[in-house]
């Protein structure tokens, strides 16, 4: 049997039959919605993203308050959060490297003088907590950025790919030179060289003061604007 103009054959119609079998098991391309990108979802024609934090760093000068707000972002973040901080870093150095040149060694004013066996050391300690933040904890960063913009690129490139919170502390010199003198365990001059050098060109998502704020409600902005992040800010 032909086929004739205006009319479907038998022919024709087997044809067409197994054509639309063909293309019922193909995936839609033309003219089909586009999925969902990760991390974002649609409310009422608006686009919402969405993204978990890996890493919270706080960056402030000494005695800015940084260990008082690590303290309650622990206690009231609903995740399991742990801290690693600069001091710990510290803490652990030997002997050697301790008030040397090749270390770290503080001045009469203040001033934090790092060494090459520092930079080394600091280098794999850093790769060592994005590691763990990559491996799944997650963690918040205490830490001072004694170069400026040039520090926080530094972190930033052993963080990368990592969803990071950056945080400035500030506090006023003046504030800072009080609990300086009242912990009784820092240089004299440290607290007020750093209050204001640490934050010389670094770009923070969130800024809090702890000069009069308490240390409970600075970490209750950063909690929030964590929270923010995960449930979505519309486009």
């Amino acid at each position: 049997m032909t086929r004739s103009r205006g009319r479907v054959t038998p022919k024709t119609l087997r044809r067409a039959t197994v054509r639309a079998t063909t293309l019922a098991g193909r995936p839609r391309t033309h003219g089909a919605p586009a999925a969902p990108s990760h991390g974002k979802r649609t409310i009422s024609g608006r686009r919402v993203h969405h993204m978990s934090t890996d890493v919270i760093v706080l960056n402030g000068g000494s005695s800015s308050g940084k260990s008082g707000i690590v303290r309650c972002l622990k206690a009231i973040l609903p995740q399991p959060w742990i801290n690693m901080g600069v001091d710990d870093l510290i803490e652990r150095l030997p002997p050697a490297l301790l008030d040397s040149g090749a270390g770290i060694s503080f001045g009469q004013g203040g001033e934090v003088v790092l060494g090459d066996d520092w930079r080394a050391i600091e280098t794999a300690w850093t790769k060592g907590v994005a590691a763990m933040a990559r491996a799944g904890a997650r963690i918040i960063i205490d830490d001072n950025f004694l170069d400026g913009r040039v520090s926080q690129e530094r972190l930033r490139g052993h963080l990368e790919g990592l969803q990071v919170l950056w945080v400035g502390v500030r506090c006023s010199p003046e504030a800072a030179e009080a609990r300086e003198f009242a912990r009784g365990n820092r240089a004299p001059g440290m607290a007020a060289l750093q209050a204001e050098t640490v934050h010389k060109g670094v770009v923070y998502d969130l800024e809090v003061d702890t000069t009069n704020t308490e240390s409970l409600d600075c970490a209750r902005a950063i909690a929030q604007h964590v929270s923010g992040r995960q449930s979505g800010s519309p486009e």
